[in-house]
């Protein structure tokens, strides 16, 4: 164990008695300005590489390009190795239709992609597979409709040389809008279509707001306009029907095409599969930008325990997001540049409120569970300290979060939201004044009823740093009397985390609270996280309220700007008045690259594809020391 995570071990023990002894000396602990926050910006590509250790160990995005130095010529073909860092195998369900969990959407963006582009504002533009024209639709039903005209380009095609065509982008709306189908995806963005409510409902045999116009034109008709159609709203993906038409939907998911035989319209196909261990891609000469530089691409899981070592002796050329727990023992790394950028993700502590109702489609709060009194929440918000735990286990490369909507969503972040910060003393005298004594003086709170009060705590396993933080936050917890408790008594690896708080709907009634994360996505609209009628609604929380706030928030007056501000400034306050989850970090991503590499970015509008990727020799750079 390296001397920085032996002090993350140290810290994850002691850390509550430093901050009780630092309040003491007039250090409250409290969030510092936001303008005193580190930056969410992004550096201009040409920037240098990341500056010494400064002097407070504390690094910011802002240290970081996000576009690698090109440096050398690249040569003919080549071989990219690939690092997906992860301490479980990927599931392989590898079809954007399908798929639940990023480490399976990091194996299939290598080989299939959306037909529609976005720039760097998160809004689709006509510059990818296919383009689009809107136009208004006017029915006594339906004032504010909006149809969307797509064309896909001539050039396009599948793996197997067909043409993707429209009726493949249709598919993939009657796929998931079935009343068969297995997956997550069916929502709000589906459900707006004219007709599909009734497809869905097996009431009709098609949708009847979809229509194939010609083999490469398709136009899809919404209820209402909506800003979030145009930021991530409209499904992107076809499926290849010619492939999956007599396959039931049902099965689809478990199929050999999902499973070992996926095909896209990337710039690389599969060649092979080790299931949930690695993937060879070979490129696809008829890619519609043009025939990729490298010749394969092998990607492969890496532990975090040793991502380190892949890199530098050149196993993998580049990895998915590097441990930034791990930055600081690694920044000399000779072989690669880093790269960085704010993630469109944040972590956060999650209550379990209630359950999903399968067969009604919705969430279902329980007045009776564990951590039904929001006092007993706000609390557990107020115990921590979330600035310690960035500065402390990532060096300010993940910062404290305050809001549900994310910093790069700059139009929409509300700053001025005052949140719970870190005082133990608040914390205790909430948890005294709503009732939760420690009846028999053994330091443990009781619940009001004067019984025992244990709470089951579910983390995730994953890098040196996993353990240590989840033992911080259970003796952050105890230091204000509660009994917090790994479920199991362990961490749980990524696929049974997910599966028992809920993926699958089958939410494990032994989970009080849960450590957990999410990615945004590219659409500023939180529905999908927090909806009632929502799959990933994980704390299973509604209120009439929320549900108000959401539908507002992507109205067609929303596409005033200064409205929907004003929206999901309230909804942010709601998420802080309520507190169903409260976010715990912003983050980094931090991404080394070995030199040899060429046209490569990590900015929301990189320049580059993956077509346009190479390599200046055929064997890595490694580590010297």
């Amino acid at each position: 164990m390296s001397k920085t995570n032996l002090t993350k071990w140290l810290f994850a023990l002691m850390l509550a008695l430093l901050l009780v002894l630092a309040a003491c000396s007039g250090d409250d602990g409290d969030s510092a300005d936001p303008a005193d926050e580190p930056s969410n910006g992004e550096t201009e590509p040409g920037d240098d590489e990341p500056a010494d250790e400064p002097e407070d160990g504390l690094y910011s995005i802002d240290d970081f390009p996000t576009d690698k130095t090109n440096e050398g010529e690249a040569i003919d073909g080549g071989t990219l190795n690939f690092g997906l860092v992860s301490d479980t195998v990927f599931e392989g369900t590898l079809n954007w239709n399908f798929y639940s969990g990023d480490p399976d959407s990091q194996v299939l963006s290598w080989f299939d992609e959306s037909l529609l582009d976005m720039d760097g504002n998160f809004t689709y533009t006509n510059d990818g597979a296919a383009t689009y024209e809107t136009e208004p639709y006017e029915t006594e039903e339906y004032p504010n409709g909006v149809t969307f005209t797509f064309k896909i380009r001539d050039n396009v095609n599948w793996h197997d040389g067909e043409p993707v065509k429209a009726e493949d982008w249709a598919f993939s709306f009657e796929v998931i809008g079935h009343p068969d189908y297995t997956g997550v995806r069916y929502g709000p963005d589906f459900s707006g279509i004219i007709g599909m409510d009734e497809y869905n409902a097996g009431e009709a045999d098609s949708i009847s707001g979809i229509e194939i116009v010609d083999e490469k034109t398709l136009k899809i008709t919404y209820k209402e306009s909506q800003p979030s159609l145009l930021t991530g709203g409209v499904w992107p993906y076809a499926m290849p029907k010619h492939l999956f038409k007599d396959i039931p939907v049902a099965e689809m998911a478990e199929s050999d095409l999902v499973r070992k035989n996926p095909i896209g319209m990337g710039a690389f196909k599969v060649k092979s599969i080790t299931p949930g261990e690695s993937v060879v891609f070979e490129k696809f000469e008829d890619y519609w930008q043009g025939e990729p530089k490298l010749d394969e691409v092998v990607l492969k899981v890496v532990s975090p325990a040793t991502v380190v070592q892949a890199l530098e002796t050149g196993e993998v050329d580049m990895v998915d997001s590097f441990p930034v727990d791990q930055f600081v023992d690694n920044a000399n790394m000779s072989n690669v540049e880093w790269l960085g950028v704010t993630d469109l993700a944040y972590s956060y502590t999650g209550f379990k409120l209630g359950h999903w109702d399968a067969e009604a489609g919705k969430v279902v709060m329980d007045p009776d569970k564990k951590m039904a009194d929001v006092n007993l929440r706000r609390a557990m918000w107020y115990a921590v300290d979330n600035n310690a735990v960035g500065e402390q286990f990532y060096n300010g490369l993940r910062w404290n979060a305050t809001t549900l909507i994310i910093p790069p969503f700059a139009d929409y972040h509300d700053p001025t939201i005052e949140t719970p910060t870190y005082d133990p003393d608040e914390a205790n005298r909430i948890l005294d004044e709503a009732g939760y004594k420690d009846v028999d003086g053994d330091g443990l709170r009781e619940n009001k009823d004067g019984e025992e009060l244990v709470i089951n705590f579910a983390s995730m396993s994953g890098g040196d740093v996993a353990e240590p933080l989840a033992q911080y936050y259970m003796q952050a917890w105890k230091n204000v009397g509660l009994n917090v408790q790994l479920i199991d008594g362990r961490l749980l690896e990524f696929n049974a985390f997910y599966d028992r708080v809920g993926q699958n709907g089958e939410d494990d009634p032994n989970i009080d609270v849960y450590q957990g994360a999410w990615g945004t996505g590219s659409d500023v609209n939180p529905y999908g996280l927090y909806g009632p009628d929502q799959l990933f609604n994980f704390p299973r929380y509604e209120s009439e309220k929320n549900s108000e706030l959401l539908k507002a928030g992507n109205s067609l007056e929303a596409f005033d700007i200064e409205y929907r501000k004003q929206i999901y400034k309230e909804w942010q306050q709601l998420m802080v008045d309520e507190i169903p989850v409260f976010p715990t970090l912003y983050r980094a991503v931090l991404n080394p690259v070995n030199n040899r590499v060429l046209n490569y970015s990590i900015a929301y509008d990189s320049p580059y594809g993956l077509h346009d990727l190479a390599v200046t020799q055929e064997e890595p750079f490694k580590h010297e020391d």
